[in-house]
């Protein structure tokens, strides 16, 4: 257990993530935390990286920044995805050892699995087959993170932690409708077609989809709960072990936004990966469970949107 005064840095502190794990360490009373945003510090760039943890001297580091996007945008840029996801990673985990770091945490993404592996998605399905293509430049990143946490831990002994979260959404998610992911999308959508009285919306690809979400601030509950409160050091899952059709959930959506009009869905567009859902067995057993119903955390979301709180 790590003391309530020790230096904690949260990279990425106003993402969706990042300031769910800023409420979580209050709720928990951790009040000795270091922030930089992204004009203060570029974590792209190494000097500047190593110049902050020789400084600072961290006992704890939370790294939960990533440049991150949908479908659309990663097929935009691709190239962008992989480079910058790549230099957060190797900065900051290298820079974390090189320090004196005692724990740290990376957020990788479920998207680091294979498109076909069985499901629900064991840890180590990692590496067992083809990515899915949408998201293949992200993928690869979040698997090199992951990597360079086990080689670090297996070369210096270091606790450098990956976890791997489900889908997320939350308060202050990205209601951009080019960059976000799929719960805060059809949050904008359905509320912006309620508000124009459109008689339908139409939503790419098939709605059949399965999906797995769990609220953010479950997420933090969850990394907080295993970087200070137990002795992990190996790639765990984070999520519900449940998932949802794209459709389910869209028709979810519209009756808490109060949408009451059609919801189609344009075939041509792709899908992205059949089903995937996490098997959470290694994370239940450290004595975590998710505790925010989909319906429920929707309903927070929503509100939390209604209040301007977001990226847009």
């Amino acid at each position: 257990m790590i003391e309530n005064n020790a230096k904690i840095y949260v990279a990425g502190h106003r993402g969706l993530v990042g300031s769910a794990i800023m409420r979580s360490l209050a709720k928990k009373g951790y009040h000795n935390i270091v922030v930089r945003t992204h004009d203060e510090l570029d974590l792209t760039c190494g000097a500047n990286v190593e110049h902050f943890f020789e400084t600072e001297r961290p006992e704890a580091v939370f790294l939960a920044a990533a440049k991150v996007g949908g479908i659309k945008a990663n097929a935009t840029y691709p190239a962008d995805f992989i480079r910058e996801n790549l230099l957060i990673a190797t900065n900051v985990i290298n820079s974390a050892w090189r320090f004196g770091v005692r724990h740290l945490l990376f957020l990788g993404s479920s998207c680091i699995y294979p498109k076909h592996c069985p499901q629900p998605i064991l840890e180590s399905y990692l590496l067992t087959g083809p990515l899915e293509p949408t998201n293949e430049p992200y993928a690869i990143a979040k698997i090199a993170g992951l990597k360079l946490c086990e080689f670090f831990n297996q070369q210096y002994g270091t606790r450098f932690l990956p976890v791997m979260p489900t889908n997320l959404y939350g308060p202050g998610d990205n209601y951009n409708l080019f960059t976000s992911h799929v719960i805060p999308a059809l949050i904008r959508k359905l509320h912006d077609a309620k508000h124009a009285a459109l008689p339908h919306i139409e939503l790419w690809g098939t709605g059949t989809p399965l999906r797995e979400f769990l609220y953010a601030d479950d997420l933090a509950d969850a990394c907080t709960f295993l970087l200070f409160e137990t002795d992990a050091n190996e790639c765990i899952n984070i999520g519900t072990g449940s998932d949802i059709t794209i459709a389910e959930l869209a028709h979810t959506i519209a009756k808490i936004v109060g949408y009451e009009g059609d919801i189609r869905f344009d075939h041509i567009h792709p899908d992205g990966t059949p089903r995937k859902c996490l098997d959470v067995s290694k994370l239940h057993a450290y004595g975590w469970q998710a505790k925010t119903p989909l319906h429920e955390g929707l309903r927070h979301a929503y509100e939390d949107f209604l209040t301007g709180n977001f990226r847009a």
